[in-house]
């Protein structure tokens, strides 16, 4: 996997590899430990049908309160996932358990799922914290780990309210939401997509596929030259063509993405990130995370014998280290959600 954490504290050289040790998981894991059971700052998603609504987070949120806000408290969880399955050596392994463990624990997402159920919840994380959610319930359901088993089944009917919310919610929106930020709905699909085949869930993941190929499949020139936003965290155009290449056979992919992004990857270059002290500039630090990540995905989607592939990578480490060096930055701002977007980037790499 990926670079280690003493390397990203100290600055990242150029020619330093891109690699995560134990030592590494360790240190990112830290970032995440100190965020999950910090409830404040916070910034609720909430609609209030009443004064009795006005509650703390942790009363609302058993489970996901930390992290500044539900989503990232989720996607912080599925880190932990991530780095304890892929280096059970860690040192911070008991300690990431035991979190799981309070966290994921069955009258805890009991509490999660009756607040979805509550007046005025429809729209609330939708997509992007539902995706990521699933996306944690998916990791954990292919980890063959009896811990792992019991937290999937705490998770799971959390999992099955935001499937059937994604159900009844995706054939009636008409259109897909391309912005940068949270809404963006190419990147909710394609964590959708992974939990639909990791579950073998035929019909959800028909439903995805019907969906990415009716708003996406005609798609032309995408606009890349107009990214990034001031306050991006995702790249539109990438995350549609990294979803289009999982939903396409690699012949199609071609022709789609020789139609869409015909001069890729022109003059792309890592965002600038003026002040990490600003809670939306610093989005800028997720957007260079996210887009090394899906030009890591495109160069193998396009496969060895498409001339453009090396030059992605390069370009996606170019990425990589343009913001690694900066995600224990001392604010809050970004240390509360950038390494969730590190590791899912390592791993892709």
């Amino acid at each position: 996997m990926l670079v280690g954490f003493a390397v990203i504290t100290a600055g990242l050289a150029q020619e330093a590899p891109l690699t995560l040790t134990d030592a590494g998981a360790d240190r990112f894991a830290a970032l995440v430990l100190t965020c999950v059971h910090r409830e404040y700052p916070n910034k609720l998603d909430h609609v209030m049908s009443g004064v009795g609504e006005v509650k703390v987070p942790k009363e609302l949120h058993p489970a996901f309160y930390g992290c500044f806000d539900w989503h990232s408290s989720v996607h912080g969880h599925w880190m932990l996932v991530k780095l304890l399955r892929d280096h059970p050596g860690m040192a911070r392994a008991a300690e990431i358990r035991a979190a799981l463990d309070e966290d994921l624990a069955p009258d805890r997402i009991a509490a999660e799922v009756a607040y979805l159920g509550q007046g005025n919840r429809r729209s609330f994380e939708r997509t992007y914290g539902w995706a990521w959610l699933l996306k944690l319930s998916a990791e954990l359901q292919s980890w063959e780990d009896p811990a792992a088993a019991r937290w999937a089944k705490a998770l799971q009917p959390l999992a099955d309210e935001l499937v059937n919310q994604f159900k009844l919610f995706l054939p009636k929106q008409t259109y897909p939401i391309r912005t940068g930020v949270h809404p963006n709905t190419a990147f909710s699909l394609e964590l959708a997509l992974d939990f639909a085949r990791i579950t073998h869930d035929e019909a959800f993941e028909a439903l995805i596929l019907e969906r990415a190929r009716t708003w996406y499949g005609r798609d032309r020139l995408g606009p890349l030259v107009w990214e990034p936003g001031g306050e991006d965290f995702l790249s539109p155009c990438l995350e549609e063509a990294t979803l289009m290449s999982r939903v396409l056979s690699r012949p199609a992919f071609h022709r789609w993405f020789g139609g869409f992004l015909p001069d890729f990857p022109g003059g792309l270059k890592p965002a600038v990130v003026s002040d990490r002290t600003d809670p939306k500039i610093v989005h800028l630090d997720g957007l260079n995370l996210s887009r090394a990540r899906a030009l890591y995905h495109l160069a193998a989607a396009l496969g060895p014998g498409d001339p453009r592939s090396t030059k992605l990578r390069q370009l996606a480490d170019r990425h990589a280290r343009a913001s690694l060096p900066h995600l224990a930055s001392g604010n809050y701002e970004g240390e509360h959600w950038l390494a969730t977007f590190a590791v899912r980037m390592l791993s892709e790499r």
